[in-house]
């Protein structure tokens, strides 16, 4: 089902590259070719050696100066395209290559200052790597070498955010330096999940070229830069389901089933904002309950008195959300009210092995559980969410009905939590225009 996932997130990839219509000339497409170098942090002690981080990536995308739509306005006609990346990461023995699709958004900073030569570059997509972990365990005072801990699964979520600077610019082509960072994990699918970080210099050529379609030169200019105020409220139903494992002792995929709700307002057919409640079931949360494991027994016989009850979780959420027509870019922040099994998923998943020498020179290894510290309050207390969606219905005609599907990737305070595929209703009424 992981799989499925990141198949869904680059078909929503794939539609919002291609969502353009009649209002976008033939003049409005680039592509930029991109090397890199730079260096992957170690993801854990005995992390593999790795020597300078290196590839390619190939840029290709749009302007978005002559699409009526009022998010390009809104948003000041930002480039969006897909970015295809191919990385070595230094050692291909231990850590392997990787590929990548990610949908990238990309706009000026500061342009006044820096006569619109500054830009950011933001991407979110999926990796596909030719290493994974290959399941050796190790005791924290015995630190086994060569040990990837990274990546344990094939596919993975990816991440890009970049600054790029135009140091020459020529009639044609601009060349640009740009300095940034990439990010690949798996979403709590499977662990270890450590991820790798890299931060990463590069150098890169931009050129326009042109594709023509028939009547794509009429562009409605009447529409530009004529947009007055809207203001609409809305509600919104969402369910899905998601992939999550429990610790690496317990590291079989079960799923999690997740049902929201929210209400709040939309701005100029763009921006979206509410607030919203949510409620959760953890089937790995009951499988440990129910088959009686060493913790539930030991300090949570309790649990067995209401297992379902003890693997939900329900809480209250800030939703927002950017519409770029079909597709919805997501950003949640939240209070978890009610989650009681998350002491004992952080004293499984934050404990390590320890060897305890005997004087004959003997050792027996041990799992210590993880302590309930001042970060554990912090990653119960708050949830995050961040994801993509695809709706049915473009948002800048602003439908009174609209249907999605997204992909989601959601964690304790940055910390992954797991992986979704949700589907959802979203209802609009009280529009009101300035």
């Amino acid at each position: 089902m992981n799989r499925n996932l990141y198949y869904l997130l680059l078909l929503v990839s794939f539609f919002g590259f291609a969502q353009k219509n009649e209002t976008i000339s033939n003049k409005n497409y680039f592509i930029i070719p991109e090397i890199f170098i730079g260096q992957t942090h170690p993801a854990n002690n005995g992390f593999p050696e790795m020597d300078l981080n290196k590839g390619v990536t190939f840029h290709l995308g749009t302007y978005q100066e002559n699409n009526s739509q009022e998010w390009a306005y809104r948003l000041r006609y930002p480039k969006t395209g897909i970015a295809f990346t191919f990385t070595d990461y230094g050692n291909h023995k231990y850590v392997g290559y990787s590929f990548s699709l990610m949908p990238f958004l990309e706009y000026g900073l500061f342009k006044k200052l820096f006569n619109k030569q500054l830009k950011m570059n933001v991407g979110l997509g999926s990796s596909y790597f030719t290493q994974e972990y290959n399941g050796t365990t190790y005791s924290y005072n015995n630190i086994i070498e060569n040990n990837n801990r990274a990546i344990s699964t094939k596919f993975t979520w990816a991440f890009k955010a970049f600054l790029y600077y135009d140091f020459l610019k020529k009639e044609k082509v601009d060349w640009r330096l740009g300095a940034g960072f990439h990010h690949q994990s798996n979403g709590h699918t499977s662990l270890p999940n450590q991820g790798l970080n890299t931060f990463l210099l590069s150098i890169s050529r931009h050129s326009n070229f042109k594709y023509h379609k028939k009547g794509s030169d009429k562009v409605d200019k009447s529409k530009h830069n004529n947009f007055g105020k809207s203001f609409e409220n809305y509600f919104s139903f969402r369910s899905g389901f998601g992939l999550n494992v429990l610790s690496e002792e317990y590291n079989n995929k079960k799923l999690v089933y997740t049902l929201a709700a929210s209400y709040g307002k939309i701005l100029n057919k763009t921006f979206k904002i509410g607030v919203g409640f949510y409620y959760r079931y953890y089937d790995s949360f009951n499988t440990y309950i129910k088959d009686g494991e060493e913790l539930i027994i030991e300090q949570y016989n309790y649990f067995t008195e209401n297992p379902f009850k003890f693997s939900t979780s329900y809480g209250v959420f800030i939703s927002s959300e950017v519409y770029l027509g079909h597709i919805g870019i997501e950003i949640d922040l939240g209070y978890n009210i009610y989650k009681p099994f998350y002491e004992v998923e952080w004293k499984l998943q934050q404990g390590f092995y320890w060897d305890f020498y005997n004087s004959d020179g003997t050792y027996e290894t041990r799992y210590i559980y993880g302590e309930l510290n001042s970060k554990y309050q912090l990653k119960k207390s708050i949830l995050t969410r961040l994801g993509l969606k695809y709706y049915i219905f473009n948002n800048n005609e602003h439908p009174k009905h609209n249907i999605f599907v997204g992909a989601t990737l959601n964690a304790n305070l940055g910390q992954a939590d797991f992986t979704e595929l949700n589907f959802g209703y979203v209802h609009r009424f009280g529009l009101k225009s300035k």
